[in-house]
This record gives structure tokens, C-alpha cells and sequence, in this order.
């Protein structure tokens, strides 16, 4: 069955940046989690550029962790914004 995958990327990338693992391929993770007739044909890795607020080397190791993810044929990065708490405060 071809499958298609959506990876919300932002809060995948901040859980990474908490737990042990600092890299993930979502391809091979999608696979351990479907069943064997899924074949996956896409997968859509939506996401927005981090602040370098307080870490100025996270855009670096963003970008170098998304450069691999583009290696990857399934894959296809989307890049939105974000919005800070201020915002969502003001609502």
C-alpha cells in the first residue's frame, strides 16, 4: 500500500534536542511503525528555522540535520514560521 508520512519537524527537533537521540531518520522510524504492505512513497517534513535565542549554534546543527534529510528520496522539507507565546498571549 503506498503511504504517504507528515512529520511535524519543529517539535520533533526539540524533543531530539532533549532525549539521548540526536539523530533520527523519520523514513526508517515511519517503517518500524507501519505495517510491511505500507510502502512509503513520501514523507513531508514540515518545520520552521529555529532561533539561534538562546543557543546561537542551533541554526547550524538545524540546517546540517536537515541537509541529511534531503539525502533521503522520500523526503520533502516544507518550511513555514512560527509564532511566538507573545502572540498567542495577546489573543
Amino acid at each position: 500500500m503506498r503511504t504517504r508520512v507528515y512529520v511535524d519537524g519543529f517539535n520533533l527537533y526539540y524533543q531530539l534536542k532533549k532525549s539521548r537521540t540526536k539523530w533520527l531518520n523519520p523514513v526508517e522510524l515511519a517503517r518500524l511503525v507501519l505495517k510491511k504492505h505500507h510502502k512509503i512513497d513520501r514523507l513531508r517534513y514540515f518545520t520552521t528555522r529555529v532561533s539561534g535565542i538562546p543557543d546561537q549554534s542551533a541554526p547550524a546543527r538545524q540546517q546540517v540535520y536537515q541537509n541529511a534529510l534531503g539525502t533521503l528520496p522520500e523526503v520533502e522539507i516544507h518550511f513555514g514560521s512560527f509564532c511566538p507565546k507573545q502572540f498567542g498571549d495577546q489573543l
